[in-house]
This record gives C-alpha cells, sequence and structure tokens, in this order.
C-alpha cells in the first residue's frame, strides 16, 4: 500500500480482522508510522522484493505525480492497481503506472466494521481481477460495480459523504431532543441508539424506508405532525439533493484541477 491515512488503515485493520489478509504479507509506504495491525511493516520506500500481488494507493490526488514519479517502475510488475484517488479514473492510472490492470474504488470509513460501502469503476477489467478486487472488498461491505464513470462518481458522492451527513442527522436530533429538556448525555444516547435500531429495521425489512416511515406514523398521532414537517415542501428530500449537488460539484472540481 502506497500511503495511508484513514480509510488505508481501515481497510487494512478490516482485511486483517477478516482473515482476507495477514499483516506479515503487507507493506506500507508512508510518511510516518501509523498505527498499523500487527505485523504490518511499515517504511519510507517500497521494498526490493518481492513483486506485489496487488498494490494499493491511498495517497491524496494531488501527489498522484509525484509518486508515479517515483514508484511508476516498481509497480509496473505488479497485476493489480487499486486506487482510492478521487478524481483519477483508470484511464488516468494507466497512464501515470503503465502495466497493471488498474481499478477506481470509492469506499467509505464504516469498512472498518465490515459495514461500508465500496463503490468499483474498472470497465476493461478482466475477470481474473475482478475476482481478486471482490476477494478484497466484499468483507469491507457493500460492493457497487459501475461501468459508467457518471454513475460511479454519483455513488461515492453517496456514500463516501453520507456517513458525515448523518453523523449531523445523529446531533441535529438529540439537539432537538435537548430543546424538550432532555440533558445532552441522555438525547444523545437516545438518537444514537434510535439511528442505530432504525437502520437495522430498514435493512432487515422488505419495505422502503419511505414505506416504514409512513407505518409508523398513526393518521393524526405525534410520528405524524413531526413528518409533516419534513415533508411539507419536500423539505428533508430537497435539502440532501441541494447537499449531494455540492458534493458532486465539488467531486467534478477537484477531478478538473488533478
Amino acid at each position: 500500500m502506497i500511503g495511508c491515512g484513514n480509510m488505508g488503515s481501515a481497510m487494512l485493520r478490516r482485511w486483517v480482522d477478516s482473515g482476507v489478509l495477514r499483516g506479515g504479507d503487507v507493506d506500507v509506504v508512508n510518511r510516518r508510522d501509523r498505527a498499523l495491525p500487527h505485523g504490518v511493516r511499515q517504511a519510507r520506500d517500497l521494498p526490493p522484493t518481492p513483486v506485489p500481488d496487488v498494490v494499493v494507493l491511498g495517497i491524496k490526488p494531488q501527489q498522484l505525480g509525484e509518486v508515479a514519479e517515483r514508484y511508476a517502475w516498481r509497480v509496473a510488475e505488479a497485476p493489480l492497481l487499486v486506487s482510492m484517488l478521487a478524481g483519477a479514473d483508470p484511464a488516468a492510472l494507466s497512464a501515470a503506472f503503465p502495466g497493471p490492470v488498474a481499478v477506481q474504488t470509492m469506499p467509505n470509513l464504516p469498512v472498518e466494521l465490515g459495514r461500508g460501502v465500496v463503490a468499483i469503476h474498472a470497465p476493461d477489467a478482466p475477470a481474473d481481477a475482478r475476482a481478486t478486487v471482490d476477494r478484497l472488498m466484499v468483507p469491507l461491505g457493500l460492493v457497487e460495480w459501475f461501468d459508467d464513470a457518471a454513475r460511479f462518481a454519483a455513488a461515492g458522492a453517496l456514500s463516501g459523504t453520507g456517513p458525515a451527513f448523518l453523523f449531523r442527522m445523529i446531533d441535529a436530533l438529540a439537539a432537538g431532543g435537548v430543546a424538550l429538556g432532555l440533558s445532552r448525555a441522555e438525547a444523545d444516547a437516545i438518537a444514537l441508539a434510535t439511528v442505530e435500531g432504525a437502520a437495522a429495521m430498514a435493512a432487515a425489512s422488505e419495505h422502503s424506508p419511505a414505506a416504514l416511515a409512513d407505518a409508523v406514523a398513526s393518521p393524526g398521532g405525534m410520528t405524524r405532525a413531526g413528518l409533516n414537517v419534513l415533508d411539507e415542501d419536500r423539505a428533508l428530500a430537497a435539502l440532501f439533493e441541494r447537499t449531494l449537488q455540492a458534493v458532486a460539484r465539488r467531486g467534478a472540481e477537484m477531478a478538473a484541477t488533478r
């Protein structure tokens, strides 16, 4: 792995915990050592041997040129290059690192718990490369392959930023409880447990979240009174549409200036 920030560390921990990889089979090149699973080797340069089975890029997009100039000749020996760089599609990766099959991924942070989302874009990847990527990614959570670049970008915008927005919603839900008279500690605990339980119910149900919301809300009841506020003029839906459109715009800007 070349570059290992928070996301790379989360993926490594899950890979080792799930038994997909052994720590002793992994080398990480980083500017400084991080807390990584037992046995993972850390250094400032790639080891001279052996030829890696897979190279994972966890660097910042603006570092692509610098890293390619330094390591492209070594990465060329590997059969597979898996990238987590935003804005660097398989064609750009192959241009920077000729040789291996290039696969673009967008994981989100819950991969550390095996409950994340990994969007993947590699329209020209052969079946054996796809099988290797699946073997790595399935233990991380939901894996979705996209041949279309625009749909891949949309999936990454939704899954990659979604956890932050949900954290903000949990905080806002708790703040509403505080406004009703709960202590902050009480409201935080109740809001978090409520969201965790509701998400588990939605995941286990055959019904859509929209249908579940309506099923909970009795006509003229308390829940319906609250839903009426959220549903008026599509307030909540419109808010998230604007939010994700802002995410997508920023992603396009970053890709254009890479």
